[in-house]
């Protein structure tokens, strides 16, 4: 088995292309801001999730995950405040911040597997 087997890694690669679909609308003074920040954390879910499933041993895959995680909840910040500048509808932010919930306890799920 490997991290493309995982669900929450196929989940994860989906929500960066929705986050990059959706950072398209930003105003283009936030190129190098939000949406740099945005699609870099983004990316770096499933990143994560990858590099650990490759790593030896459950010790380092859970610490990548706890990143994976992290980035989730950097990623969440950077949506509210979207949303607080009006970039992104209300409706729109709340669907895409279920989603990154939904990953995030997954990714917690895959943790607590681990132990």
């Amino acid at each position: 088995m490997t991290h493309k087997d995982l669900d929450v890694w196929k989940k994860s690669i989906e929500f960066v292309t929705c986050m990059y679909s959706l950072t398209k609308e930003y105003p283009r003074e936030e190129l190098f801001g939000l949406v740099s920040q945005m699609r870099r954390v983004a990316v770096s879910i499933p990143s994560n999730i990858a590099e650990g499933a490759c790593r030896k041993g459950k010790i380092e895959f859970k610490h990548f995950l706890y990143i994976a995680l992290a980035s989730g909840a950097e990623l969440e910040t950077q949506i509210i405040i979207s949303g607080n500048l009006n970039y992104i509808q209300k409706d729109k932010q709340t669907k895409i911040l279920d989603e990154l919930n939904t990953i995030s306890r997954m990714i917690q799920g895959l943790i607590k597997s681990l132990n």
